[in-house]
């Protein structure tokens, strides 16, 4: 080995043990943080309020429903969360969201944490979407946490442990049959949220884009079904519930707090997730020929049933719910997605 090579892997084990350094040292304590989880009234993001305020994190909640943000606050408060606020708020309009957020960073002191978790799942055949779907995904997923962030932006750069986390999905990074308006936000939101934390660090705000694969959180029940919404509804479901395909919600939820204390750049959540990263990486061609095959096996689209849409406990068949779903179904319980009605 000459002189260059020698030197050049010097240079390459300082630049990695410093990175290390720098790691620790961004490492961030949440107890009396003021965090914003905008999506927070269940699944994924009431999940992660029961984490960090274990940690005794001052937790407030957006949400649109607010029986359902009553119901989130009571568990957080029977859990022994000390402080809990929450916010009715529908995050696809933006003089909502920029009331709301004033509204927390004067009555909370500030806001520390912003978590952008607020999301809708439309499942079927492009056949079956209208360009109303694809807006309705774009504005929850893309404009709703754009709103959020630029809103929350003045009450970040005066905070001393500034975070951002936006929670996209391995649809942000894949595109997946039967997904398509989800998946077209989500691609936007891992854009919108790499290039932030590029421009924000120099206030010293940490934001990190979170691309979750399949979670057990409960949620089927409340994404939205078109076409074949029986057929659609049972793959879903049976695939949301599937052990080593699916990860358990406060398992995900554990690795996004430890990514945010942090202020990593970039989680993938899941072994399926990031193989399927690495894979499209390495060979999009198979990648694409993959899904394309998935979508042969999906429900085909139904002419009769046109653009309406049902919701999964209107979906509900003799394939699912059934003993093949019950850690789903379980995690539906668990996580305050039951709906109402039932």
């Amino acid at each position: 080995m000459n002189n260059r090579h020698i030197a050049g892997v010097a240079g390459g084990l300082g630049a990695f043990f410093a990175a290390l350094a720098m790691r620790r040292r961004s490492t961030i304590d949440f107890a009396d943080t003021s965090v914003v989880i905008v999506g927070g009234s269940r699944g994924l993001g009431l999940v992660i309020a029961r984490e960090l305020a274990a940690e005794g994190a001052r937790i407030t909640l957006m949400a649109r429903d607010g029986e359902e943000l009553d119901r989130a606050r009571n568990d957080l408060e029977a859990r022994g969360a000390a402080s809990v606020h929450t916010e009715i708020c529908d995050i696809r309009e933006r003089g909502q969201v920029e009331h709301a957020i004033a509204r927390i960073g004067t009555a909370r002191g500030g806001i520390d944490v912003l978590i952008n978790n607020a999301g809708i799942i439309q499942v079927g055949p492009l056949e079956h979407m209208s360009v109303q779907d694809f807006e309705n995904a774009m504005a929850t997923h893309f404009y709703g946490p754009l709103y959020a962030m630029l809103a929350a932006l003045p009450y970040l750069k005066q905070s001393r442990v500034p975070r951002l986390v936006n929670i996209s999905s391995i649809g942000g990074k894949i595109s997946v049959p039967h997904l398509l308006p989800y998946c077209a936000s989500k691609f936007a939101l891992v854009g919108l949220s790499e290039g932030l934390r590029i421009e924000l660090a120099k206030y010293g705000i940490k934001v990190t884009t979170v691309c979750p694969g399949l979670m057990r959180t409960g949620s089927t029940y409340n994404a939205m079904f078109k076409g074949q919404h029986r057929a659609e509804f049972a793959w879903f479901h049976l695939a949301d519930s599937t052990p080593g395909l699916t990860v358990h919600a406060r398992r995900a939820a554990r690795k996004i707090v430890e990514a945010c204390r942090r202020g990593d750049a970039e989680l993938i959540v899941g072994l399926p997730a990031k193989l399927a990263v690495l894979m499209d990486a390495a060979c999009p061609q198979m990648t694409a020929a993959l899904m394309t095959l998935t979508n042969r096996l999906l429900p085909r689209a139904d002419e009769r049933a046109g653009t309406e849409q049902r919701p999964g406990w209107q979906s509900v068949s003799r394939v699912a719910p059934s003993i093949l779903s019950r850690l789903s179904d379980r995690a539906t319980r668990e996580n305050n997605e039951a709906p109402a009605a039932t």
